[in-house]
């Protein structure tokens, strides 16, 4: 991304797109490592479809009428119908507190607003009719006795009192059920995945090693008490932190315990741990969700890009695989300079204590979080769990990664209702003993007019038997790409959030691009376009590596409306991008109407059912948003942008909460744009400062 002076200083921003989309150089260095500008790490045959899908298309683009010679296809013109709400009243999904007194219910799922025009603006720019508030900032007090934000003055030790940096999965979890005397306090609960060292210090201020400590401390979590503000819909922090006593920072050092078959194991055992149940620090935390038993889950993500190696020695040969499979190379980010264990030639086996789904429970501040390994271990978005139709817990989880796959498990056990200690405590052990699957998606053809299929659920172990050849449980689930590649599941797009619909009984995945799908990565009917059939975007043209520039949504039914059963069938929702690209698709819906969409990455619905999409790398000029779109009815399918972010930032949760008259979301890196530094920022949101500050905020109606 080029920048351009302006009156007065300020930096504009071109559109003239990197070679990761609209994504910095910046940002791709801190968040990933990047990871697009090395080999993917999925080198196996896994998944591939071959030239199929190229047939299918040509044939159907002849069908349509469209020139497949010049590129143009036309995609999605036959619509699918309409999927069936499901009958009955609807199902809160993570809501606060219920409200008092009389005010309209399901405001943002029902509202009819005209949608927000991309922009490139420094702000967060809502629907007209709503506004919004900063909930918390980057060094905000969440500890009694937090030092006011000093961002001159930064120590390690001030910043794991404070909240966090960068932002991202929110959730909000009601007090009312804990603390009667609190009916209108609730916890806000929020991961901080990765720091931006350019835009956090002033240039030479600290040294490199201290810089490093204090970046350190910034990652994890926090537990934050919330109250209801003025007006429906609104919420901020509480200031009186002594009474505020579920507030929690995790931390780099915040003691974790393994749980599940991989505990123990000699492949997660260090000097430091040599019984391997305890880790120290969560890091690299992207999405996440809220258990029906009250707990929070975090999924660990680029954690890879974290240990180094010294200059001349060598990558222990025992993991050479692994290593590769997972994208650690050794070229870390200094870390060790500060703790040991992140030394490769000293600590080995460190690696694989990261890259698990994290469980904290929010009502206990003083118990130890818990690393799940019967989840598998991979570049965890998030995790996210519906219930079975006899009460067994099933977790969904996609692995983001360029040609990675999508995840589920299934508890050997039933939930326990109910909301007390003994019955929470039953629960908070549902995710250590189950069975964990891999999908592997095939096409119908295409010949319907979208690209849909069948898919099936392939089994990789239980907590006692592993059915992958050659690996014992520990190692599948330690080394869980190099089991799954051995069952051949369908290698997709990115897939990130995964998360299933209370509503409808589906679930939705956040498939956000693949710059190499096309050659790399084969096309096929559930990974269908490369750069051959993509137009180019506006200030945008195609090259070689375009690949799928905008993502899909995929959208899974369970068989018979059952999350543990082994069957589904599946739909590309949206093939996102810009609406007058023929390529594009949105359920069958007016083009004409719809917004543009590019790069979904997080996913949530309100209380009709309504999916809400937040985007990532914006490849079509404009910042990134968040999006509402129906899944049911005559709407489905049409996207309306609800928000955009500030210059350079990212769209995280989001979160309807309140009987769907909040929206919280995270602002994360704002003025992350290549060239960017602390003394010349391009972007100083939210405004308080002479400098970004990643927020969490929530939307609600102006009255």
């Amino acid at each position: 991304m080029t920048q351009t002076p302006a009156p007065g200083g300020r930096r504009l921003l071109s559109l003239a797109p990197t070679r990761h989309g609209s994504r910095s150089l910046m940002t791709c260095r801190y968040r990933c490592g990047n990871a697009c500008d090395h080999a993917e790490p999925n080198r196996s045959d896994a998944g591939h479809v071959g030239e199929e899908i190229r047939k299918v298309v040509e044939r159907r683009a002849l069908l349509k009428g469209a020139a497949w010679g010049s590129g143009a296809l036309v995609l999605g013109l036959g619509a699918s119908a309409p999927a069936a709400a499901s009958p009955g009243a609807p199902r809160a999904s993570e809501a606060a507190a219920k409200p008092r007194g009389k005010r309209p219910k399901y405001e943002l799922a029902k509202v009819d607003f005209r949608p927000v025009a991309p922009n490139r603006r420094d702000a967060v720019t809502t629907a007209r009719g709503f506004e919004h508030d900063v909930v918390m900032r980057w060094g905000d007090p969440v500890l009694a006795g937090a030092p006011e934000f000093d961002v001159r003055n930064q120590s390690v030790a001030a910043a794991k009192t404070q909240f966090g940096y960068n932002c991202d999965y929110v959730g909000v979890l009601p007090l009312v059920e804990h603390r009667n005397d609190r009916r209108d306090r609730s916890l806000l609960v929020v991961n901080h995945e990765y720091t931006d060292p350019e835009l956090m210090f002033p240039t030479g201020l600290y040294d490199e090693t201290t810089a490093t400590a204090i970046s350190m401390a910034n990652y994890g979590m926090s537990v934050v008490e919330i109250k209801r503000g003025v007006q429906p819909g609104n919420w901020r922090r509480v200031g009186n932190l002594t009474r505020a006593t579920h507030n929690r920072r995790v931390h780099i050092d915040t003691p974790f315990r393994l749980a599940g078959p991989a505990a123990g194991s000699e492949l997660l055992r260090t000097t430091a741990d040599p019984d391997g149940v305890t880790v120290l620090g969560t890091m690299n935390n992207c999405a996440g969700g809220t258990t029906p038993w009250g707990t929070v889950l975090s999924g660990e993500e680029n954690f890879n890009s974290y240990f180094d190696l010294p200059e001349g020695e060598s990558l222990d040969e025992r993991y050479t695989e692994a290593y590769a499979r997972y994208g650690i190379t050794g070229a870390g980010s200094g870390w060790s300079a500060v703790q040991e264990r992140f030394d490769l030639s000293v600590e080995p086996r460190e690696p694989h204590r990261f890259g698990w789904v994290v469980e904290l429970d929010p009502y206990a501040p003083d118990e130890a979080p818990v690393k799940h390994t019967m989840l598998g271990r991979f570049k965890h978005e998030g995790a996210n769990v519906a219930l079975s139709k006899d009460g067994h817990a099933v977790t969904y989880m996609g692995d983001d990664e360029r040609g990675d796959y999508l995840y589920k498990f299934v508890s050997a056990k039933r939930m326990r209702p109910g909301t007390g200690q003994r019955a929470r405590a039953f629960n908070k052990r549902l995710l250590t003993q189950g069975t964990l699957y891999v999908a592997r998606l095939t096409g119908d053809g295409a010949e319907d007019g979208v690209y849909d299929g069948t898919g099936e659920w392939l089994p990789l172990c239980t907590d006692t038997e592993s059915f992958v050849e050659g690996m014992s449980v520990e190692e599948v689930l330690v080394f869980t790409r190099l089991a799954a590649d051995k069952v051949s599941p369908t290698r997709m797009d990115r897939p990130e959030d995964v998360e299933p619909n209370p509503v409808n009984g589906k679930v939705y995945a956040a498939l956000t691009n693949n710059s190499r799908r096309g050659s790399s990565f084969p096309v096929d009917e559930a990974n269908p376009l490369d750069s051959s059939m993509v137009r180019a975007s506006i200030g945008a043209p195609l090259t070689s590596a375009s690949g799928n520039r905008n993502g899909y949504v995929l959208e899974l039914s369970p068989q018979g409306r059952d999350h543990a059963s082994t069957t589904f069938g599946w739909d590309l929702m949206l093939v996102c991008g810009d609406p007058e690209a023929p390529e594009t698709y949105f359920a069958g819906f007016d083009k004409s109407q719809v917004s543009p969409i590019s790069c979904p990455d997080n996913v949530s619905f309100d209380d009709l059912g309504n999916l809400w999409i937040a985007t990532d790398g914006n490849a079509l000029g404009s910042n990134d948003g968040i999006f509402r779109v129906p899944v049911a009815g005559p709407e489905r399918g049409l996207v309306k942008q609800f928000v955009t972010m500030p210059v350079g930032a990212e769209a995280c949760g989001p979160l309807i909460a309140d009987s769907s008259r909040s929206l919280f979301f995270a602002v994360q890196h704002p003025g992350e744009v290549d060239g960017a530094t602390f003394e010349d920022q391009v972007s100083t949101w939210p405004h308080t400062d002479d400098f970004p500050r990643p927020s969490v905020c929530v939307a609600y109606r102006n009255r």
